[in-house]
């Protein structure tokens, strides 16, 4: 296929708008899937270039906040190894199951999320009592989120930052942040795992992902400066539209 300039430009500038909001809340997917299926590419491969220009996001809002102090990665060694490790073997499993079940339940655990921040007093940018050890955590939770990420997607920002904050005791900063690092992380791996089936087109992919790295910069900086005032309201917003979206599909 070919992309006209015109449409490329359209792509770019819905990319750096996705990487804002994908950086504070999750569920940028919501706004460049759609883009990238209006430019005419094929389901899968527009899933596949998805996740191709997702990773430049990912990885500047990563950086940022590693450079922030917001993460440090050395405490995190082991969820990431355990992201990857489920992200590639759910996109494993996807190719051998049926997932209509699961496109049924997502909506609602996505919407549980929305409902949690909504109405939870406990989240804010105070930090709480660890519930869970790191590697506890590490095998379980950064586990299954990274499979299912590999396997489904839609909302694995939220589903991380929430269990951060429930059992690691995190701050909503640094549980967006946290967040980000591991989302990063499965998304790099879903794209490895695309690249040997040839369905990404990277032209597309590399001009929106320019757009994610000035997207994703503005978003940091916003969850740096703002966290809760501004990360609780999207995560809100985004958890009932991607719900509602997931629904109506």
């Amino acid at each position: 296929m070919e992309f006209s300039l015109e449409e490329l430009s359209i792509l770019f500038a819905v990319a750096i708008i996705a990487g804002a909001i994908d950086t504070i809340a999750g569920g940028g997917g919501l706004i460049t899937l759609p883009a990238l299926l209006w430019s005419g590419l094929p389901p899968v491969s527009a899933l596949a270039t998805n996740k191709l220009q997702s990773v430049f996001g990912s990885f500047t809002a990563s950086s940022y906040f590693v450079k922030k102090k917001l993460v440090h990665l050395n405490e995190m060694k082991l969820m990431i190894f355990m992201a990857f490790f489920g992200s590639m073997f759910g996109g494993y499993v996807l190719l051998q199951i049926d997932v209509s079940i699961l496109r049924k339940l997502i909506p609602f655990l996505i919407m549980a999320i929305g409902l949690y921040f909504l109405f939870s007093k406990k989240i804010s940018d105070e930090q709480k009592e660890r519930r869970m050890s790191i590697f506890l955590f590490s095998i379980t939770f950064s586990f299954i989120i990274g499979f299912y990420d590999g396997f489904f997607g839609p909302g694995t920002g939220s589903f991380y930052v929430l269990v951060f904050i429930l059992f690691l005791g995190q701050t909503i900063s640094q549980g967006t942040a946290k967040a980000k690092v591991l989302n990063f992380t499965t998304n790099a791996a879903s794209v490895i795992f695309f690249m040997f089936n040839g369905e990404i087109y990277y032209i597309v992919g590399f001009v929106m992902g320019f757009g994610q790295v000035i997207g994703a910069l503005i978003g940091a900086k916003l969850v740096v400066y703002n966290g809760e005032k501004l990360i609780r309201p999207l995560i809100i917003i985004v958890s009932f539209t991607m719900s509602i979206n997931l629904l109506m599909q």
